[in-house]
């Protein structure tokens, strides 16, 4: 150390600084987009312990990875998120993505969906099967997995405020055709802290919102051991305008109060910390990335192991799906999109992702087509095939740079979790508005340096081009909309109405005690009840949430 200490002082002296006193630096300084400073070259740490800090694959801190083998054992699951118009659309969409090679389905819910508005609902009108799948009862369930086998596919659902209405249903489903609960795999996003934070579907307020989530925690426990009941989600605090550190940040302190939640309803950390999932995004900054991940897995064991004293390896493993930059796409020759999303498909790899979505080039534009879908599936499976990364282990580990911006990325966002503490923990730090007010920040910077021209865009404020391109987009039919729209009417004709509104009765009486409320809503579906009379029921106990400007 003391000959490469000597030698990297020397090549500053007699080699670097005369040629850039020659040819000027392109920068006046060089940082990541979380504004971490970069040097011109990296070497060896002197005071680094390798084993506490890096260690080996599988074991802890986990900074390698958490499974010994990683890819050389199995590929990452490549799911590819879908849905649009109506369940029978959506369906087609999902054979076809299996047949491409998908490996796990991920579903895109329709906004009136998430809000726990049916179809029909006034509110909804505009918005319906728009950017994602209408589901309205169990009978557009039925529809959406037809000819689908549960057995062999895991399905991940993007929703939140009706996480319990939608698991309830995808549980029925699985009942009907006979399936072993115990052995249902896939996951259920349920992380309404960051609607609260960054995206705003949220129905109810966050203390009521809460009891939801650990109902399902606690229902899962017993019923669906190999589910995981809850994805905690950085990426939409990134979409939003967050930093990577923030996303990081951010995210863990949503979990520590899941867990404390969970605890305080008489959970053990170790029954259930070990089906915690949790969902990044992938950025352009490729090394930056890299190292966010790496950063999470060790910051997530330390959380795990000394703060909730978990003993299970597993219940200290960070186990995330990564989905490239929605945000990062541009309408702005699109095409251009490819490379991004190759870009950021490959940090998520190479930070060691479980799972990984790649946006397809059109979604600035549109839902994308099946053109563009096969294209992105294709990015993954020529990552996974030709390009040699998944053949060793953490094949960036140790590299100088990508181990400094590790520490870095870690000590930021340690900081970040200890102002949240001191703030109270994260419900506190929403009902402020600190997580709304840092991610704004970011945001208006990130925006300043677009306009100024510090941030290139490529296509957008540097190398733009006359020429439009112009590729064939995705159209909703509001053919399949109105006969939806049919369709729940006669579903709401034909049922046992007066087993519905006894079963809802039960439900509000329900919410109105401490009781678990998944069988409640289990019930209610099976009765073919909808997302938005259960969610009205829930409105009418609970209120709804209304955010405070300042």
């Amino acid at each position: 150390m003391k000959d490469i200490k000597s030698g990297f002082k020397e090549w500053l002296e007699k080699s670097f600084k005369p040629a850039v006193d020659k040819l000027p630096e392109r920068k006046a300084e060089f940082r990541t987009p979380s504004g971490i400073p970069i040097d011109p070259l990296y070497i060896p740490n002197a005071t680094r312990k390798y084993l506490s800090a890096l260690g080996f694959p599988g074991e802890f801190p986990f900074t390698r990875g958490i499974r010994p083998a990683l890819y050389r054992s199995r590929l990452w699951t490549m799911r590819q998120y879908a849905g649009f118009g109506s369940a029978e659309a959506t369906n087609e969409r999902f054979r076809y993505l299996l047949a491409s090679g998908t490996t796990g389905l991920s579903v895109a819910f329709d906004l009136p969906t998430q809000m726990g508005y049916d179809s029909d609902n006034p509110l909804a009108e505009g918005e319906v099967g728009k950017v994602g799948v209408p589901v309205n009862s169990l009978a557009d369930m039925e529809i959406l997995f037809r000819e689908i086998p549960l057995a062999n596919v895991s399905t991940s659902m993007t929703i939140n405020s009706t996480a319990a209405i939608l698991l309830a249903a995808y549980i029925a489903l699985a009942k009907k055709k006979g399936f072993d609960l115990k052995n249902l795999s896939g996951t259920i996003q349920n992380d309404i802290l960051k609607e609260y934070i960054a995206r705003g579907t949220y129905i109810y307020p966050p203390d009521h919102s809460m009891r939801l989530i650990t109902d399902i925690f606690q229902y899962c426990k017993t019923n669906l051991p190999r589910w995981n009941m809850i994805s905690i989600s950085g990426y939409h605090i990134r979409e939003a305008g967050s930093t990577a550190v923030q996303e990081i940040a951010f995210t863990f302190a949503n979990g520590i109060a899941y867990i404390n939640a969970a605890l305080e309803r008489g959970l053990d950390i170790d029954d259930f910390a070990g089906r915690l999932s949790f969902f990044f995004n992938a950025h352009n900054d490729f090394f930056e990335e890299i190292a966010k991940f790496r950063a999470a897995r060790r910051i997530w064991a330390q959380i795990m192991k000394e703060r909730f004293q978990a003993q299970n390896p597993a219940s200290q493993q960070l186990r995330f799906h990564t989905q490239t930059g929605g945000s990062t796409l541009t309408a702005q020759q699109p095409f251009n999109n490819i490379v991004r999303v190759t870009l950021q498909a490959l940090a998520a790899v190479l930070g060691g992702t479980q799972s990984l979505h790649t946006n397809s080039f059109d979604e600035a534009l549109a839902l994308p087509t099946e053109e563009s879908v096969r294209i992105a599936l294709r990015t993954q499976q020529i990552i996974a095939h030709e390009s040699g990364v998944a053949e060793t282990v953490d094949p960036v580990g140790g590299a100088y740079y990508i181990e400094r911006l590790t520490d870095a990325i870690e000590k930021e966002v340690l900081a970040y979790l200890k102002k949240i503490d001191d703030l109270g923990g994260a419900l506190a730090a929403i009902k402020t508005g600190y997580f709304q007010d840092e991610i704004a920040r970011s945001a208006y910077e990130y925006q300043k340096n677009v306009e100024n021209g510090r941030t290139i865009v490529v296509g957008v404020n540097q190398y733009q081009s006359d020429t439009p391109q112009t590729p064939d987009i995705l159209k909703i039919d509001e053919k399949m909309i109105r006969q939806l729209k049919i369709r729940l009417a006669e579903l709401k004709r034909t049922r046992d109405q007066v087993s519905v509104g006894e079963n809802l009765a039960r439900l509000g009486k329900a919410a109105r005690s401490t009781e678990n409320l998944m069988p409640y809503i289990i019930i209610c579906v099976e009765q073919y009840a909808t997302v938005g009379e259960i969610s009205d029921v829930l409105r009418d106990v609970f209120g709804t949430f209304q955010e405070v400007f300042r």
